[in-house]
């Protein structure tokens, strides 16, 4: 067989297997991305203007939270959320509004200690999606109906939800004990 034969033969087997090990791997880093992020992944694709900016957008994302210094939360610490939170549902009782406004604040409150920018409620989704996207959709819901409590324009029911998806936040910050869910190497 001559050289130019085998030549003709072993290029496109090549190029075969580099195209194939290339959508691989393009498959694995999406399948990464979807695991780590749970539902904020087809969240951010449905808001962004392709599926390379959105997962471009999560990738950046992903070096930003890299970047913060999240925190373990000491015992002591950890404890007194508990008493807190417990007083926050001991409120709701008599004063759902706000109780609802004082389970945002000590959301966000536990959220700083943890190491968590708290200054932008946007910013906040961003950073929480990275470790906490399964259970932010429960944080954007506690928080539409906080907005509508302030104005005094949500029923108790819509209250009674806002304070158990704030509880699912809160407690997944509360239990993970800040060290980051990392996912495995690729």
């Amino acid at each position: 067989m001559s050289t130019g034969t085998l030549l003709a033969i072993i290029i496109p087997i090549v190029v075969v297997i580099v195209l194939a090990a290339m959508v691989a791997w393009l498959l694995m880093r999406r399948k990464k991305l979807r695991d780590r992020f749970g539902p904020e992944y087809e969240r951010t694709l449905e808001q962004a203007d392709s599926r390379m900016a959105g997962e471009r957008e999560l990738k950046a994302r992903e070096k930003r939270h890299d970047a913060l210094d999240i925190k373990p939360l000491d015992s002591r610490i950890r404890d007194r959320y508990t008493r807190d939170w417990t007083s926050v549902q001991e409120e709701f009782v008599d004063r759902p509004e706000d109780a609802v406004h004082d389970a945002d604040r000590l959301v966000t409150s536990l959220m700083h200690e943890r190491g968590y920018p708290t200054q932008d409620f946007d910013q906040q989704l961003k950073d929480l999606s990275v470790e906490h996207g399964r259970t932010l959709e429960h944080y954007r819901a506690a928080h539409d109906v906080d907005e509508l409590s302030t104005r005094h324009e949500a029923t108790t029911e819509q209250l009674r939800g806002a304070m158990v998806h704030y509880r699912a936040l809160f407690d997944e910050l509360l239990s993970d004990g800040g060290e980051p869910r990392r996912a495995a190497p690729a």
